[in-house]
């Protein structure tokens, strides 16, 4: 119903006053007696094959939530009844901000892709935190953190820590985000010395706790080989859990939407990044020997390209733009074909 009737009517509108539109029906519609019930009937598929133990933590499923989609924690109780079995919320950062001008985010419906420079606009992370504590449901969370735009790099370190410390008791695991395209020198923080000089800072913090949680990179997907493998010498060298691979790729190639959309600067994400983005799980699975967990992530709107991922190496998956063009089944769908395959 929603790719057939609801799809058409909402993507007529702007894509970003559609998202805020549908966060606050869906806080209405929660707010109705047998309304989540009905979502979790519908939307949820349990499964003993489903569930998942990865870096230490155990999953009901392996089909997540990418960051950006509830970046500040607003829908995570709504969310857990759509079939997910973890939701990332972020990226977050110290202060509020209100990201890039708009527009900044853009559909390419035939490419079924989006392109955001949204520039980590979020409510900062105490507002998150408030949220995290209030909510209802079980579901694990991971807590996506980064720099604020006027941070400068060679002090961005400090920011990722403020919002390390005050999300560690109302997250799961953690994210380290250095791979948007769309903050201002970010992606240098990818270089190999600053990166391990940033893992190693959040990993000594975590250490020196009595449970710590698990650290994991965000990873761009327009790194090169040579790149890849000194993310492999970082994540093992600074002990991090593991990687999430990918982000949003700055690349255009082979798009046939309209010029004037595909010249929009900002990260590309859907269908255009699905090979390139199990490319580079392949890569670092195979090349590490399987050293550590990889969260897939980029292009899956169906179930067998979640189930391609995995295959890759993947111990998880995560959708994001999927979700929007298939809709709220999408996670589901996934989970049913992951527990009737040999996955």
């Amino acid at each position: 119903m929603y790719k057939f009737f609801l799809q058409p009517i909402l993507f007529r509108f702007d894509a970003e006053k559609v998202h805020h539109f549908t966060f606050n029906l869906v806080k209405i519609l929660f707010k109705i007696p047998l309304v989540p019930q009905i979502f979790r009937a519908f939307y949820n598929y349990e499964h003993p094959g489903l569930e998942r133990e990865v870096f230490g933590l155990k999953f009901r499923n392996p089909v997540g939530l990418a960051a950006g989609f509830d970046k500040n924690a607003v829908l995570t109780d709504e969310l857990a009844s759509m079939g997910f079995g973890f939701i990332e919320i972020g990226t977050l950062t110290p202060k509020a901000q209100p990201g890039n001008d708009k527009p900044r985010l853009f559909r390419l419906k035939p490419d079924q892709a989006l392109i955001n420079r949204m520039g980590f606009n979020n409510e900062g992370v105490e507002a998150a935190v408030k949220r995290l504590r209030e909510r209802k449901s079980d579901i694990l969370i991971g807590g996506n953190i980064g720099k604020n735009k006027v941070t400068p790099n060679e002090d961005a370190v400090n920011d990722y820590l403020i919002s390390f410390n005050a999300l560690f008791e109302v997250v799961d695991y953690f994210v380290v985000n250095v791979s948007s395209p769309n903050t201002p020198n970010l992606r240098a923080l990818q270089e190999k010395e600053p990166l391990k000089q940033l893992l190693q800072t959040l990993q000594e913090n975590n250490e020196q706790r009595p449970k710590q949680k698990p650290v994991l990179l965000k990873i761009a997907p327009d790194l090169t080989d040579s790149q890849l493998d000194d993310i492999i010498e970082i994540v093992q060298e600074t002990r991090i859990a593991g990687v999430i691979a990918t982000n949003t790729t700055i690349s255009r190639a082979d798009l046939v939407s309209d010029q004037n959309l595909v010249n929009e600067t900002g990260g590309l994400s859907g269908k255009p990044v699905t090979q390139r983005s199990t490319e580079v799980i392949r890569y670092l699975s195979e090349k590490s020997g399987k050293a550590f967990p990889i969260i897939g992530v980029g292009g899956i709107h169906s179930p067998e390209d979640a189930i391609e991922k995995l295959k890759a190496g993947a111990s998880l998956v995560q959708i994001y733009t999927g979700f929007i063009y298939e809709g709220p089944g999408l996670a589901g769908e996934i989970n049913r074909k992951i527990a009737n395959s040999d996955i």
